[in-house]
Formats: structure tokens, sequence, C-alpha cells
């Protein structure tokens, strides 16, 4: 059990394997919306051999965690920040997935001690994805009581979720990850968070891969050797500088 911001989060603490040679860091896995921190297991299962201990909770008002409602990142962020005080010295790295993604990006805009972030299928901001997803006989009025609703009955600020404003506050590496053929969070919002971006950066688009499907074998191998790649290892030179253009797969 973890203790977040006014709930307790119930999650998964793995340690690294020990045949894998000294302990690397910490991977904290961030499930999406109306998931759990049961689709960590292949995360477990890929990074515990490699050196890391991963870390897997379910978030806020999901699984077995307290909560009574979502707020997409703005009490997520303090819970977030809670969990990564109890792990030990070392890299920390944040895989989000979704929902995930943008809690990841939203703390790290004010933590120091994030290694890096791969965030896959973000949202840039709370306000563009929940009006996109919205059915379309909603007039503007209607989604505009909703937000408001929203904010009333969560406690928190519709316009305060963005991690496209964080981004600007990240400098340390991030790896943005989004299907090119995703229809529910379009690419854009991808696009839009990584020229936001301050650091070191990169983006992959994956041809027809729709939501939650965006997260391929081969972008996982990528994802291996992004990690790899982090400060301190001479494979740094992949990232592209701030300003560079999106990669493609």
């Amino acid at each position: 059990m973890f203790a977040g911001a006014a709930v307790t989060l119930a999650g998964w603490r793995c340690r690294a394997s020990h045949l894998s040679g000294p302990r690397r860091g910490t991977i904290v896995y961030l499930h999406g919306i109306a998931d759990n921190r049961t689709s960590a297991a292949g995360a477990i299962v890929r990074f515990m051999p490699r050196g890391f201990d991963v870390v897997a909770y379910d978030s806020r008002a999901h699984g077995e965690s307290g909560g009574t409602a979502c707020s997409y990142g703005f009490f997520e962020k303090q819970d977030l920040h809670r969990v990564l005080d109890t792990l030990e010295p070392g890299a920390i790295v944040l895989l989000g997935i979704s929902l995930g993604a943008a809690v990841a990006l939203q703390e790290a805009a004010g933590d120091a001690s994030v290694s890096g972030i791969v965030a896959a299928e973000t949202f840039s901001d709370l306000e563009t994805v929940a009006t996109e997803r919205a059915p379309f006989f909603f007039t503007a009025g209607t989604i505009k009581r909703a937000f408001r609703i929203a904010e009333e009955q969560g406690g928190f600020r519709v316009d305060a979720v963005s991690p496209r404003h964080a981004a600007a506050l990240i400098t340390t590496p991030v790896l943005l990850i989004h299907g090119a053929g995703d229809r529910d969070t379009r690419p854009e919002h991808s696009q839009r968070v990584f020229a936001a971006l301050a650091g070191p950066k990169r983006l992959i688009l994956v041809p027809g891969a729709v939501h939650n499907r965006s997260l391929t074998p081969d972008v996982w191998r990528e994802i291996e050797e992004w990690i790899d790649a982090l400060p301190g290892s001479p494979l740094l030179t992949p990232y592209r500088a701030s300003g560079g253009t999106p990669l493609r797969r």
C-alpha cells in the first residue's frame, strides 16, 4: 500500500532480478483510464531481468485504490510524487500509458528526481480531449456545464490539467509514442506535447495503430534501447534537440 494525496493506493513493488547484475534503477508504470496495475505485468517481466525494480499501482478511483473520482492528473501527480518519495536511490523512469502518460508528464514538470519519461498516447490538455470525445450532439454549452460539474464534484480545475503546459518545464529526456491511427486521442496531442518540450525528446508515430495499440513488440524494443541511452550512457546521441523533427517509424 502506498500513501497518496489523502488516498491509499494499492500497488506492487517488484525487485530487480538478482541474476541481472547491479541494480539499475526503478521503472514506475502508470496505467490508463478504466484500467489497473495488472496491465503492468508485461513491463514487469521485461524490465526486472534488465536490472530494474518495477513499481505499479492502481490510480486513485481505480482498482483497489481509494478515491471517488479521477482528476486526470490534477491530484494523480501528487499521488505519484508521494510514491516516488518511497523509492530507493537511483534512476527513475516513468512509463505511462494514456492517462498514465499524462500523469507522468505533469509530475515530471516539478520533480528533478525523474531520469526519463516514456509517454504513450498522452492527451495534450483535458479540455481539448474531452471536447473531442464528447458525443456529436453535445453543444458547447452542454460541454461547458459538464466541465463545471466535474470540477465541483472532483475538486479540481479542468484548465489546470495540461501535459502540454507541463512539457515546457520538463528538461529530462522524454520518449513520446502515439498510434498514427488513434481516433480516441488523436496523434496531434502527442505532437503538441512534443513541440512544447524543452529538453531532449523523441516522438514515435506508429503507422495504423489505434488507441492502446501503439506498444508493439518493435516499439518495446525501441523503449529498451532508449532507456539504455539515458544520460550517463555513451548512447545518448539518439536524442533530438529541442525543436527537432518528430521521428517516424
